[in-house]
């Protein structure tokens, strides 16, 4: 980040988070809650956290309440994004996206390769853009939250971020309209 960007005020999002799970209770979710610190460190706004089973309509449910409402701007998810019989989030999320952000979940990939090599294969995160909200789905290990927040999403996120980021996108002075 230049000078001139870290001397330009720092816009706090509003974020929710959504862990997927079918055995995280809040005190064992240390995904959704990693996400939360990091959120909160960085500077924005916890909008409202949950925990839904791994069941394609719950997640639903729950994006598609957030993506309407318009004081949440970014939503993430954790976990659900595997391959086993369960894993759903992708499904339930994709039919509510406008846009897609191909290359978060490649560059996402691409990072966790060199954590976790060719198991990387098997995660369907993915990003997209719906109704003026950023959504981001990330696999449920603290290890792949870790490395989606900060070798992708702090920079992305941040306004001040360039040559461009997601932010500018949902801050309404500068970004889409949000459809009511």
């Amino acid at each position: 980040m230049s000078d001139a960007q870290a001397a330009e005020p720092m816009i706090g999002l509003s974020i929710a988070v959504l862990t997927v799970s079918d055995t995280r209770d809040e005190a064992s979710d240390r995904s959704g809650q990693l996400l939360v610190e990091r959120l909160e460190t960085a500077g924005h706004r916890l909008a409202a956290k949950r925990i839904v089973p791994d069941d394609i309509y719950q997640i639903r449910a729950v994006v598609s309440a957030w993506i309407a409402d318009p004081e949440v701007q970014v939503v993430i998810t954790t976990g659900g994004t595997g391959f086993t019989g369960r894993d759903s989030t992708p499904e339930a999320v994709t039919p509510l996206l406008d846009k897609t952000i191909e290359g978060f979940g490649e560059l996402f990939r691409q990072l966790s390769f060199e954590e976790i090599g060719s198991s990387t294969v098997q995660s369907r995160c993915l990003g997209g853009l719906a109704n003026a909200t950023v959504l981001f789905c990330l696999p449920g290990s603290t290890g792949a939250c870790r490395t989606a927040w900060e070798r992708i999403l702090v920079e992305q996120l941040d306004s001040r971020h360039r040559p461009c980021n997601f932010a500018n996108l949902v801050i309404p002075e500068r970004g889409t309209h949000r459809h009511g």
